[in-house]
């Protein structure tokens, strides 16, 4: 029974070069395949962007990843599965690494955001986010990004 256990609790991890396809997969599903196996296969390579997974058994529930310049975390990505939204899983995993990139240094964090997207901008603003600026036409459907700046604090 201990190992139903932990297998059903959700546990957040590093993630390795041998988790590219369940990052693809929760990529596809989450964000409609935003990101290439190339892009991925150098994001789970590179020991200066750290990611992030939230794991129940072999399932990738959440993952967040980003990237260490200095004393700054530039979030490159934040994915929740469709089916487990609205359960805090994306504020879960982004604390966590916004707390090892603090342990590791950084002193902000950066990310872009659609602007029209909702449940997104509630969960930085929770975590303490404040939009900086903004990329008229950024994304690919034309739609605009917010600059969104953290200070991180001990």
């Amino acid at each position: 029974m201990a190992s139903d256990t932990a297998a059903s609790t959700p546990r957040i991890g590093t993630l390795l070069p041998d988790h590219l396809n369940a990052c693809l997969v929760l990529d596809q599903a989450a964000l409609g395949g935003l990101w290439s196996e190339g892009q991925w296969i150098s994001e789970l390579a590179d020991q200066k962007r750290p990611g992030l997974g939230l794991w129940q058994g072999d399932q990738l529930l959440a993952l967040a990843c980003g990237l260490l310049v200095l004393d700054e975390l530039q979030i490159t990505t934040l994915a929740v599965d469709p089916t487990h939204r609205r359960l805090g899983l994306g504020r879960q995993v982004l604390q966590s690494l916004l707390n090892q990139a603090r342990g590791d240094g950084a002193r902000q964090a950066t990310l872009e955001v659609a602007s029209d997207n909702a449940a997104a901008l509630g969960l930085y603003g929770r975590l303490g986010f404040r939009t900086a600026g903004i990329r008229r036409g950024y994304y690919r459907n034309g739609s605009d990004a917010l600059i969104q700046w953290l200070e991180l604090h001990d």
